[in-house]
């Protein structure tokens, strides 16, 4: 692949439409894995990332227990087929590097905590590769811990910001990351706290300053994205579907309620008319009787 002769046309659009400060078109799906407690399937611009989560779970060899919190081990691995010049299979010293770094932006936002002497193991597959690997596999792993029920105190969401012919651009295309002056990939919590940082390049401090408030507006775009697709994730547990249904007027359950006691089946025509009959001459016996025979009655027993 050779370097394009420029970046940007006329209008200062990028090569693939974008403008300077538009991330790619993402999508994603929640519990695609079966076997996993929380899994996300993302689709970046041309990335595609599979991410699983597994536990919380007892830790073993205990020996690597800790008894006050629990260790989230996480494990970046880009697929062999992910790239055009097919790589060799395995952890490499990027990947270590990559699954280090990833682990570290999680561990201030999920509550270990709760979790003594377990572990929560983070799987993040590559399956093909176009540039921001490492923050679209932080942007899957999110939504499966989330899908998998991790306590945290908020979600991650993740995006680069990088110099191409000395303009600062959100979220690099495959040539912009290979041919581009800088690389600063960034991961942040929903409040703005930076969890991860790495550089690629050079920036000069106002350049730094600018790409900082330029990937500040990916990650939200990113974390509004993450927030549609749990919501669509779990609307089926919706209140409306207990709410009762209004007929004519009157609520399912006052409708229940006069059609059990039209066609109830505990007795004959018989027998309700037998206890209508008990209830009459109840109300009648209980009708409240002189006092002066009440206290007649009281004399002559008292004689007796």
């Amino acid at each position: 692949m050779s370097k394009p002769e420029k970046f940007f046309d006329e209008n200062g659009l990028r090569l693939d439409g974008r403008r300077v400060d538009e991330i790619r078109p993402m999508k994603i799906e929640i519990g695609v894995l079966s076997r996993a407690d929380g899994s996300c399937y993302l689709e970046w611009g041309n990335n595609k990332v599979l991410a699983g989560v597994f536990g919380p779970r007892e830790l073993h060899p205990r020996r690597m227990q800790r008894p006050d919190t629990a260790i989230v081990r996480y494990r970046y691995n880009m697929a062999a087929f992910s790239v055009e010049d097919r790589i060799r299979p395995g952890q490499n010293r990027r990947a270590t590097e990559i699954s280090k770094v990833s682990r570290e932006a999680f561990e201030p936002v999920v509550l270990t905590h709760l979790y003594p002497g377990a572990v929560i193991d983070v799987f993040a597959e590559i399956l093909q590769a176009d540039a921001g690997t490492r923050t679209a596999a932080i942007n899957a792993a999110t939504i499966a811990l989330a899908d998998a029920g991790i306590p945290m105190k908020g979600l991650i969401s993740a995006c680069a910001v990088g110099k191409v012919d000395g303009k600062l651009v959100l979220d690099l295309s495959k040539d912009e990351d290979n041919y581009g002056d800088a690389d600063l990939p960034v991961a942040m919590t929903q409040d703005g706290d930076i969890t991860l940082i790495q550089m690629d390049g050079n920036l000069t401090q106002d350049e730094f300053k600018e790409a900082m408030e330029l990937v500040k507006v990916g990650c939200k775009q990113i974390l509004e994205i993450q927030r549609e697709a749990l919501k669509g994730k779990f609307s089926q547990f919706d209140t409306e579907e207990i709410e009762p249904k209004i007929v004519a007027g009157v609520s399912e359950s006052e409708v229940e309620i006069d059609e059990a006691v039209e066609t109830d089946d505990t007795g004959t025509e018989e027998e309700v008319e037998d206890v209508e009959e008990d209830i009459v001459s109840n109300d009648e016996n209980n009708e409240k009787p002189d006092e002066n025979a009440d206290y007649e009655d009281v004399e002559e027993g008292e004689d007796k």
